[in-house]
C-alpha cells in the first residue's frame, strides 16, 4: 500500500496496469503536499497562539469578572452606607426642623422676656432711686439721732460744766476783788496787781475752753473724718465728766499706750462714744463702795483696742444681749433714753470698728473698742 499525495490511501491492485506517474509531477504534488503542511503547520501554531490569547482572555476575564465582584461589593457598602447617610440627614433635617421650630418659640419668649426685662429695669431704677432716696432719710434721721444722742449727753452734762464753770468764776471774782480793794486802798504797784489779773485772765481762758468745748461738742455740723489721736479725744470726754465723776466719788485710773494711736474718724462722734461709756460707767458705780473706771488703750499692728472698766455689780448675761439695742434700757423711766450705747455701735460700725462687753456678776463690767489704725490722711472728697 502506498500513500496518495492527496492524503487518500491506493492499494496495490488499484495501481497495477496504470501508468507511472511523471516525477515532475509527482515532484509538484510532494511541493504542493509539503506547501499545505506549512499552512498546517501555520495554522497550528497560529491556533496555538489564538488558543494562548483566548486563555489570556479567560485569565483576564476572570480577573476582571472578580474585580467586578468586589466593586459590586463595594458598591454594595457604599449604597448601604448612602442609604445609611440619608436615614441619618433625613432624622438631622426632621431634628433640625424641630430645632428651628424650638429656635422661632425662643425667639418668641426672648422678644416677651426682654419686653420683661425692661419692665423689670425700670422697676429696678425706681426702687434703686427710693432705696437710695430712703438711704439719704435714714442717714439724716440716723444723724438727727446722733445729734439728739448728744443733747441728751449735753442734758445730763449741765450739772458737772456748771460746777466746772463755777470754780473759775469765783476765782476770777477773788482775784478781780483782790484787785479792786488794792486800788481802793490806793496801792498802786502793778507787780501784784498785774499778778492778780493774769491768774484772772488764765480762770478766763480756762472757762472760755470749757464753754468752746460744749458748743463743739452739741453743734450740728457735717460728719466728716480725719485722723484722730485717740489718747486727746480721751482727755477731752475726760474734761466733761470730771467734774460728774469727782461729786460722784469715782476715782478714775488711766493706762493710755506710749505709742500713738491714729484712727480715721469724726473727733465729735468718738468724743460722743467715750463720753457715753462713761457716763454708762457712772450710773453702773452709784451703789457701789469701790467706785473706779479704768481706761487703757492698747494697739498691734492693724487694730486699736481701747478698754473702758468699771467696779460696778456687773451686766447680767440676759441684758448682755440686748445692751446695743435701740432704746432699751434698764434705767428707770424718764432717767434713761436707751440711745446711748446704740448710737455708740453704729458710729463704731461707721468706721470699720467694733465694741463688744465682758462682764461677770460682782466683778464689774469692760466695754471693748477696737478701730483700724490709721496712718494715712482720708482722700479729699470730690467738690459738688
Amino acid at each position: 500500500m502506498s500513500a496518495d499525495p492527496k492524503g487518500s490511501s491506493v492499494t496495490d491492485a488499484d495501481t497495477i496496469g496504470e501508468p507511472e506517474l511523471d516525477p515532475a509531477a509527482l515532484r509538484e504534488q510532494v511541493e504542493q503536499l509539503q506547501a499545505r503542511v506549512r499552512r498546517a503547520e501555520a495554522r497550528r501554531r497560529a491556533l496555538v497562539h489564538i488558543m494562548g490569547d483566548l486563555n489570556e482572555s479567560n485569565q483576564k476575564l476572570a480577573d476582571q469578572r472578580k474585580a467586578m465582584l468586589h466593586i459590586l461589593g463595594d458598591y454594595e457598602d457604599d449604597r448601604s452606607r448612602l442609604a445609611r447617610q440619608t436615614e441619618r440627614l433625613d432624622n438631622s433635617r426632621r431634628a433640625l426642623l424641630h430645632i428651628l421650630k424650638d429656635s422661632h418659640e425662643s425667639n418668641l419668649r426672648l422678644g416677651d422676656s426682654r419686653k420683661a426685662m425692661i419692665h423689670i429695669m425700670g422697676d429696678l431704677r425706681e426702687t434703686t432711686q427710693e432705696m437710695e432716696r430712703r438711704e439719704h432719710e435714714l442717714r439724716d434721721k440716723q444723724e438727727q439721732l446722733v445729734q439728739a444722742g448728744k443733747l441728751a449727753t449735753l442734758g445730763e452734762l449741765t450739772t458737772g460744766v456748771a460746777h466746772e464753770l463755777n470754780n473759775p468764776l469765783n476765782n476770777i471774782g477773788l482775784y478781780l476783788g483782790n484787785v479792786l480793794d488794792r486800788i481802793r486802798l490806793g496801792e498802786v504797784e502793778t507787780e501784784p496787781l498785774m499778778g492778780d489779773l493774769e491768774k484772772a485772765m488764765e480762770q478766763v481762758r480756762k472757762a472760755t475752753e470749757i464753754i468752746s468745748h460744749l458748743r463743739t461738742f452739741g453743734r450740728a455740723a457735717r460728719v466728716s473724718v480725719e485722723l484722730v489721736d485717740v489718747d486727746d479725744v480721751i482727755e477731752r470726754s475726760l474734761l466733761l465728766v470730771q467734774e460728774q465723776l469727782r461729786l460722784r466719788g469715782i476715782e478714775v485710773e488711766l493706762e493710755l499706750c506710749p505709742d500713738e494711736l491714729i484712727v480715721l474718724a469724726n473727733p465729735i462722734q468718738l468724743e460722743q462714744v467715750f463720753i457715753n461709756l462713761l457716763t454708762n460707767a457712772r450710773d453702773a458705780l452709784a451703789d457701789s463702795k469701790n467706785k473706779t473706771i479704768r481706761i487703757a488703750s492698747s494697739r498691734d499692728e492693724e487694730r486699736i483696742r481701747i478698754a473702758f472698766s468699771d467696779s460696778g455689780p456687773g451686766i447680767p448675761s440676759d441684758v448682755q444681749q440686748r445692751i446695743f439695742d435701740p432704746f432699751f434700757t434698764t434705767k428707770e423711766v424718764g432717767t434713761g433714753t436707751g440711745l446711748g450705747l446704740s448710737i455708740t455701735y453704729s458710729i463704731l460700725k461707721e468706721y470699720g470698728g467694733d465694741i463688744s462687753v465682758d462682764s461677770r456678776p460682782g466683778k464689774g463690767a469692760t466695754f471693748v473698742i477696737e478701730l483700724p489704725f490709721a496712718d494715712e490722711q482720708p482722700p479729699e472728697e470730690p467738690l459738688l
